[in-house]
């Protein structure tokens, strides 16, 4: 039996391959700088610990995983890392959406421009600069404390650095502009006729926005919160900097046991739990985006 060239079963096949084509190199470069990699820090974490040695043994173990849940050092840092998270994520979307609302709904380009131009300005800036500049602001001779002694409000510096809320307004600052890009899109899709509609009959500008517009950005908020809650739990910089050490999150144990310990087991362990609450979280807001779109969880 001949096959025509012409087949449409032919064609289509032909299509089908070359499409696989196109997302072959993708596939590759994933595989090879994200599987591979990982798998080899999970074969790692359940070696034994050894000081210095980084290849892979065939003998397999617990006893690192183990050390993580036994003392609350760690454990403490992985609950710390996911409220601190948690809390970036809420703070930014909060903070983001009115300028995102803002760029989605202004119909003048000239401005739409502008204010696009400066959400990308600030990623545009080396993150270290940008958190040097935080730290002016925010030190206890800084900007702010500066000004709140001169108004009257406080008689001594108020502690905006070097804590957990120094790390929060570091990481809000980082992910903003993730966050309002997440949004921006989904809200300018949304048909306004429905809001009119909604006007129309009698809903006020607010109840239309909440039961309108909100809920049909899910969507971008869901998106959103996921990029910047991946983000923020994943940091070193910033709790590096903004926190100087002292507020104890994942990143900086990982950093302390590979690059200052060489203890490269226990790292890798301590990574492996990271990317299993990261995971998890993936997992939580799919979850949640199934269901605000009407689909089977």
């Amino acid at each position: 039996m001949t096959v025509s060239l012409t087949d449409p079963g032919f064609q289509w096949h032909r299509l089908y391959r070359q499409q696989w084509l196109l997302v072959a190199p993708l596939v590759l470069f994933m595989g090879l700088f994200f599987v591979l990699p990982v798998l080899m820090l999970l074969g790692t974490s359940l070696n034994k610990p050894a000081v210095g040695v980084i290849e892979l043994q065939p003998v397999l173990t617990l006893e690192n995983f183990a050390r993580i849940f036994a003392r609350s050092t760690y454990y403490s840092a992985a609950i710390r890392s996911v409220v601190l998270a948690l809390t970036v994520s809420l703070v930014t979307l909060v903070v983001a959406y009115p300028m995102a609302y803002l760029i989605a709904k202004t119909k003048n380009v000239a401005r739409t421009t502008f204010l696009t131009i400066l959400v990308l300005v600030a990623m545009q800036l080396d993150m270290v600069i940008r958190l040097y500049g935080m730290m002016v602001i925010l030190g206890d001779n800084g900007l702010i404390n500066q000004i709140l002694i001169l108004i009257g409000l406080i008689t001594e510096p108020v502690a905006l650095m070097y804590n957990f809320l120094g790390v929060v307004f570091g990481l809000v600052q980082f992910a903003m502009p993730f966050m309002i890009l997440s949004l921006v899109g989904v809200i300018r899709g949304i048909d306004p006729n429905l809001e009119e509609a909604a006007r129309s009959l009698g809903a006020s500008r607010w109840s239309s926005f909440f039961r309108i517009t909100l809920p049909m950005s899910m969507p971008g908020v869901l998106a959103g919160t996921l990029l910047v809650f991946a983000l923020s739990i994943s940091s070193y910089i910033v709790p590096a900097l903004m926190g100087g050490f002292k507020v104890s999150v994942m990143p900086i144990h990982i950093y302390q046991q590979v690059s200052e310990m060489a203890r490269f087991q226990f790292g890798s362990a301590v990574a492996v739990v990271l990317l299993v609450i990261s995971l998890a979280a993936v997992a939580f807001y799919v979850r949640a985006g199934v269901k605000k779109s009407g689909g089977l969880a």
